[in-house]
């Protein structure tokens, strides 16, 4: 079933006028940034969703359709925010700290101000914002969905670029995920500067040697 917008509009039978949904991409990788997206969807979108027929968890997307997805996206909001955290960061604060970090950022990254928050699963306790937080929000919520989508798109092409200055990893395929080709990688050159060092199995690795 594709996401729909009764959140959103339960929200705004609230009074909630202005409505953000919170995603992030990149949470149990091995490598790269933790990459949040908040998206505020324009009053047209929210009032005609099947402008955005289509949108829904990034992971049930193929890399093609995300990317379509992605301009369209960015057609129909009335602001998107960006929070990256790389992974040096991930390793001095933890995963979920640095995840909350980027949502955070991500938020106030936003070109508008926003009354309530639509997030997939991790709450923001430190914020003053009415929120709700979703399990799979990302296949629920529309604005949830959008998010998730911005924020895969995003970090994708960061690991496609990184790639290029660390060949040898093949970050272009696996984004930097725990797959097989990334684990022959890591015992043939050890870590590179992009890895997260407190995630298994970077710990049992030998030091960098890239």
């Amino acid at each position: 079933m594709a996401p729909t917008i009764e959140y959103e509009r339960a929200l705004q039978a609230r009074g909630h006028a202005s409505l953000a949904g919170i995603d992030e991409a990149g949470r149990g990788c091995w490598a790269g940034p933790v990459v949040a997206a908040a998206v505020a969807l324009s009053p047209e979108a929210l009032a005609h969703p099947e402008l955005l027929a289509g949108v829904d968890d990034s992971k049930q997307l193929t890399a093609a359709a995300r990317e379509r997805l992605y301009a369209l996206i960015y057609t129909h909001a009335a602001g998107v925010g960006l929070g990256i955290v790389p992974a040096f960061l991930i390793d001095a604060f933890g995963i979920v700290p640095a995840t909350r970090l980027a949502m955070t950022v991500a938020l106030l990254a936003l070109p508008l101000s926003v009354d309530a928050l639509l997030i997939d699963a991790l709450p923001l306790p430190e914020l003053p914002l009415p929120q709700e937080v979703l399990i799979k929000g990302d296949s629920r919520c529309l604005s949830i969905a959008a998010a998730s989508v911005v924020a895969k798109v995003t970090r994708d092409r960061l690991m496609q670029t990184a790639h290029m200055a660390y060949p040898a990893y093949g970050f272009a395929a696996h984004k930097g995920y725990g797959t097989a080709q990334h684990q022959r990688a890591l015992v043939a050159y050890g870590p590179c500067p992009l890895h997260r060092l407190t995630f298994r199995p970077l710990l049992v690795l030998p030091s960098r040697k890239v």
